[in-house]
């Protein structure tokens, strides 16, 4: 049996996962109905939605295959940071909610299952499966970062980018800080995941942590579309919009990151292998 074949997926299986975007697709819209006014602020709803997806299927990867292979612990850190960041900014104040209804109370408990699926990945990994945690994959190429402390190199800018350039919608600093914080730290949480899956040898990835991934990338167009659209809220009534511009400039950069991931996502539809990545010279850890 080659590599390939043994990637190879079942009908039964690629129906499955079908199945699952399909579910939630007509949730979603249950949820516009039940919990939104039409508002196009939804879109920031619905982005939380499609992460809160992302994280439920890696999760039932993980404990479907009883296996964390394939997964960056290093990307879970940085997105449960992520959601403890803006949840300690959200749950204060309303200057960065949705103006909807799906405000009111729905946004913040999607975040916050979203931040406890996070948490369970995490703790899988570190706990009943370690032993198939890939750790060797998970780090940061040639600059030799001492694994314990890989994500202080992206968490240190972000920081330091939130607390010069951040809106002032909260009016206080520490509120307004968090949610940019966070904002930030999405930009770059993807990062040890896509790395991770040009450092695999085999170059296939497992199908349901590709949906994951795309599911996060699809996400980030969605806030991309909106902050778009009203980034210049951000600034105040005498300021210039150097943090609006800022934070749509980020997301920018997010979605450019993953345009290679997006493009052989697609690819991989029609095929009965999976995700399969271009053979490149990946050098040593």
């Amino acid at each position: 049996m080659g590599k390939k074949d043994a990637f190879r997926l079942s009908p039964k299986f690629m129906n499955f996962t079908v199945l699952a975007w399909g579910i939630f697709l007509t949730v979603s819209l249950l949820c516009f109905y039940l919990f939104s006014d039409g508002d196009f602020s939804f879109i920031m709803t619905y982005a939380s939605m499609v992460r809160f997806f992302a994280f439920a299927v890696l999760v039932f990867k993980m404990l479907w295959g009883k296996s964390s292979q394939g997964v960056s612990l290093k990307t879970l850190e940085l997105y449960f940071l992520m959601y403890v960041s803006r949840l300690m900014s959200i749950v204060r104040h309303e200057g960065y909610l949705p103006f909807d209804r799906s405000g009111d109370w729905f946004y913040h408990a999607v975040e916050f299952m979203a931040m406890v699926l996070v948490g369970v990945a995490g703790f899988l990994i570190l706990g009943p499966f370690n032993a198939r945690y890939e750790k060797a994959f998970d780090c940061f190429g040639n600059l030799h970062v001492p694994p314990a402390f890989g994500i202080v190199y992206l968490v240190g800018p972000c920081f330091l980018l939130a607390l010069v350039f951040h809106p002032n919608l909260n009016n206080e600093l520490f509120s307004d800080v968090c949610w940019t914080f966070g904002m930030y730290l999405e930009t770059v949480a993807i990062m040890p995941q896509l790395y991770m899956f040009q450092k695999q040898v085999s170059r296939v990835v497992e199908v349901l942590i590709s949906h994951s991934v795309f599911a996060l990338g699809f996400a980030r167009v969605l806030d991309l579309v909106f902050w778009i659209s009203t980034h210049n809220e951000l600034a105040g009534k005498h300021e210039r919009n150097f943090s609006g511009w800022l934070i749509v400039g980020t997301q920018i950069v997010n979605v450019a990151l993953m345009g290679d991931f997006f493009y052989y996502y697609f690819l991989s539809l029609n095929s009965t292998i999976g995700m399969q990545l271009p053979m490149t010279h990946s050098g040593n850890v």
